[in-house]
């Protein structure tokens, strides 16, 4: 398990179904990486009580595209956690190309922990906030 602030690295390869009529990748599959780096750093670092307990929610992407990814191209996903803004917890994405670690994407974006018996937004445990944010905003 990492430390909050660390890093949580994926990385995948453009698949053909990624590619838009444009010849590049598609703003949308920007939005789908920035989705499972979130869900991944959730699956590998929260305790299994919590992930049984919890899921989340983007309540909001900011999304900065940089430049575009092409057919053939790597891509390495890195997000990690920003600060809990009361009930919203901050994550940060850059989406990079593998070959030369040039930045595509940046993302920022805000996440709620829903209940999962009730499908209602939740106030986490101290462990849960403490390990996925760096600060508390509230």
């Amino acid at each position: 398990m990492g430390a909050p602030g660390e890093r949580h690295v994926l990385t995948r390869a453009v698949e053909p179904s990624d590619i838009d009529e444009l010849g590049h990748v598609n703003n949308g599959v920007y939005v789908r990486w920035v989705q499972e780096a979130a869900i991944s750093h959730w699956g590998t670092d929260a305790d299994p009580a919590d992930q049984a307990a919890l899921f989340w929610v983007v309540t909001r992407h900011e999304i900065d595209y940089l430049r575009a990814a092409m057919p053939g191209d790597g891509i390495v996903i890195e997000t990690w956690v920003g600060e809990a803004l009361g009930r919203d917890f901050e994550r940060l994405t850059e989406i990079l190309r593998a070959k030369d670690r040039k930045t595509l994407c940046r993302a920022r974006t805000l996440w709620c922990p829903m209940d999962r018996m009730t499908g209602r937004p939740t106030k986490v445990s101290d462990a849960v906030r403490a390990r996925f944010s760096v600060s508390d905003a509230t």
